[in-house]
């Protein structure tokens, strides 16, 4: 059977009585956190004594008649078939298979989902379903009083990997619940917030970074006025250039580090582009007037339509 390892974090008691446990993936924090918890559930009743071995062909069942059960922590599914299996699944003993994806699991994953007596356990990063159900039930468990941009904040901002975000949280706790505010938050979490209005110097990365990065820097709505005047000045520099040597005699001192950036992007512009770019501009100010102005997504299309012009 495959039981899903959100419902496991959130409810210890999802661990099925299972003697034969296979946790995969590719979020290594997570599941070593799974691995953890089968093993307290286990060593809370009959079990005591772990044992490592590298596969199963290495399991020598030595269970006396005092002995309690073991738990086999096996770090390769290298040699499992159903022959081996036959030969370990009348132990008592609990065995625990982990290893991360690769070509050579997809057999034994499907074996571990159709056997009544196995579970097997995929990890992977935090989406932000899962974030956001983790998160309430923190806040629950231990009685937060948290506001809505606090909340928010958290689950846009914290890491993807489990460990990471179980620590995080855990630093949240140290915080009395005064403190809990978005200023302090971004302290304890060492969010990085700084020279957001340079997000623009990412423009020539992939799509997939720029989002991550802007993710990173623009929280709020002050943050989106910040880096489209910015960036306004940035492109009408661009616009008001008639050739290289004028543009580049243009470029403010201050961004000698992004002189080389500056010019790359430069070149890659034409009359028919500078049009795009005006027009580009004429639409986001026409926003801007607007009572509800920019918003954090309409900052990021401003940017994203910006790299579409210069790219094209």
């Amino acid at each position: 059977m495959r039981v899903l390892p959100l419902s496991i974090i959130l409810n210890k008691e999802n661990i099925p009585d299972k003697r034969f446990f296979f946790i995969s993936g590719n979020e290594l924090t997570l599941m070593e956190k799974i691995k953890s918890l089968i093993i307290n559930k286990y060593q809370q009743q009959e079990v005591s004594q772990i044992t490592n071995i590298s596969t199963i062909k290495e399991f020598v069942d030595e269970v006396g008649l005092f002995e309690n059960k073991k738990i086999y922590l096996v770090r390769s599914i290298k040699g499992l078939d159903q022959r081996s299996f036959d030969n370990v699944k009348n132990s008592l003993n609990i065995f625990i298979f982990i290893q991360e994806n690769s070509q050579n699991v997809k057999k034994a994953k499907n074996f571990f989902n159709r056997d009544e007596n196995c579970c097997l356990v995929d990890c992977y990063e935090l989406n932000k379903e899962s974030r956001i159900k983790i998160l309430n039930k923190f806040v629950v468990d231990n009685k937060l009083n948290i506001s809505k941009d606090v909340f928010w904040l958290l689950i846009e901002k914290l890491e993807v990997e489990y460990l990471f975000f179980e620590t995080s949280l855990n630093k949240i706790l140290e915080l009395k619940e005064e403190e809990i505010t978005v200023d302090n938050i971004k302290k304890i979490l060492t969010i990085d917030i700084g020279n957001k209005e340079r997000v623009f110097f990412n423009l020539l990365k992939n799509n997939r970074e720029i989002v991550e990065i802007y993710r990173n820097k623009i929280l709020n709505i002050s943050d989106v006025y910040d880096l489209y005047y910015h960036s306004k000045f940035l492109c009408q520099l661009i616009i008001e250039a008639n050739n290289l040597n004028e543009y580049q005699k243009k470029i403010p001192l201050y961004l000698f580090k992004e002189k080389n950036f500056l010019i790359e992007v430069y070149n890659k512009y034409n009359l028919r582009k500078k049009k795009m770019l005006i027009n580009l501009l004429a639409s986001t100010e026409k926003i801007l007037r607007k009572e509800s102005g920019l918003s954090t997504v309409s900052g990021l299309r401003f940017l994203l339509s910006i790299k579409k012009i210069t790219i094209s």
